[in-house]
């Protein structure tokens, strides 16, 4: 779902605009006052972001209907069919997911009413639905700019279509729109201190609640929800630390972040700690219908949803240091997981955490399964292991393995 960043742009731009500037945001109707408009404010942008512009960006108008249109356009040539009934398969395994909402059609309906404004990397254009706000139109299009000047520096899709690389992934959303979300105030409001404004990520709970008012947002999981969130508000508070520790540096390159855990904790990014390489080793004892990892962000989001308790999941996933998920069984039914922690002691209480999530995974559900969790130790690293599958799986007398790759 990640591939689709740029289209990405909720309600949150507008919600954040209008906590800092939107006495600002005038009014953009017409296609030339939204050419006028990118025009004024591309120099701005320039001084925002440190980077100059290499060619005058194209700006074009769509409908609702169109920017459906684009929404699986996008999802019918960036996500392979066999890549989301995978990614569907382990949400839904790890209780994510309900087995009754359709992954594709959520995230379609989703994202077509989410959807303010967007940068088409492959077309160099950025869009504006024609039934926008007109007083959020600088808003959208001061955010949108940034993108198309990231998109003259490095290749968007590279970052955002790594396949199978679910954490490095959203790392990498989160700088992007994490630094057209920041740029954005600075646009709109050049003489705003950002230091003054309140920390991004705290903000998610009264943004959680503007959106909460639209339909389809209001009906989505949580993981998705957060997952929506995230890139926009932990993403900026990220840029705004690394613009102070790394005044004139643009987080790219060496200096993307490689994981969400890196994006929250400021001492794990500053002390290049990557996350552990992970890799299944063959042969497997059964059918391999995907594999990906979740990282800290939904490793927290995980034990939140079968915990009922934000700041205990936060305590619980501190500490990660890397994971790995394989969806077994012709009928995609079984749930390998290895992750891996810093030392004994986070390992033993993320144990313990997940074995009393667990019993709330199950209780209730359907008879003739089968879970474990246990502790290991991988390469001198601190493990721990979940599987659950059918009773009569198998598998169970030959479990995956794992090597680690950079340990």
């Amino acid at each position: 779902m990640d591939r689709l960043r740029a289209v990405w742009l909720p309600v949150a731009l507008a919600a954040i605009g209008a906590l800092s500037c939107r006495e600002r945001a005038k009014e953009v109707q017409g296609e030339s006052e939204l050419k006028r408009a990118v025009d004024q404010m591309m120099p701005v942008v320039e001084r925002a972001t440190g980077l100059k512009f290499k060619r005058h960006p194209t700006i074009l108008r769509r409908t609702r209907a169109q920017v459906r249109e684009y929404v699986i356009h996008k999802f019918d040539t960036d996500v392979p069919l066999a890549e989301l009934a995978g990614s569907q398969a382990a949400y839904r395994l790890f209780g994510l997911l309900p087995d009754s909402v359709d992954l594709l059609r959520t995230m379609i309906d989703l994202l077509t009413e989410q959807v303010a404004g967007y940068y088409d990397a492959d077309s160099s254009a950025l869009y504006i639905p024609t039934d926008i706000d007109p007083a959020q139109a600088r808003l959208v299009i001061s955010h949108e700019l940034v993108h198309a000047l990231q998109g003259q520096y490095i290749d968007l899709n590279s970052l955002i279509q790594q396949r199978r690389q679910n954490d490095r992934r959203a790392a990498a959303q989160a700088v992007l729109e994490g630094q057209a979300t920041l740029a954005q105030i600075l646009v709109l409001m050049p003489e705003q201190k950002i230091e003054s404004l309140p920390n991004f990520w705290e903000l998610r709970n009264a943004l959680g609640t503007q959106q909460a008012q639209m339909a389809i947002f209001s009906q989505a999981p949580m993981w998705l929800r957060e997952r929506l969130i995230f890139p926009y508000l932990a993403g900026a508070e990220f840029v705004r630390r690394f613009d102070h520790a790394h005044p004139g540096k643009q987080p790219f390159g060496p200096l993307m972040p490689t994981s969400t855990e890196q994006i929250l904790h400021d001492d794990r990014y500053e002390a290049g700690d990557r996350p552990a390489e992970m890799a299944f080793i063959p042969p497997a004892p059964d059918t391999v219908q995907y594999e990906d990892d979740l990282g800290e962000f939904e490793t927290r989001l995980l034990l939140q949803k079968l915990l009922g308790n934000e700041a205990q999941a936060t305590h619980l996933s501190a500490g990660w240091g890397g994971d790995r998920y394989e969806i077994l069984g012709p009928a995609a039914d079984v749930l390998v997981w290895y992750t891996v922690w810093d030392d004994p002691k986070t390992a033993e209480r993320f144990a313990q955490g997940l074995k009393a999530a667990w019993v709330n995974r199950r209780s209730g559900g359907p008879a003739g399964r089968r879970s474990d969790i246990v502790r290991l130790v991988l390469s001198g690293m601190p493990a721990v292991r979940l599987v659950d599958a059918p009773a009569g799986w198998v598998g169970w007398k030959h479990l995956p393995r794992v090597r680690l790759g950079n340990h």
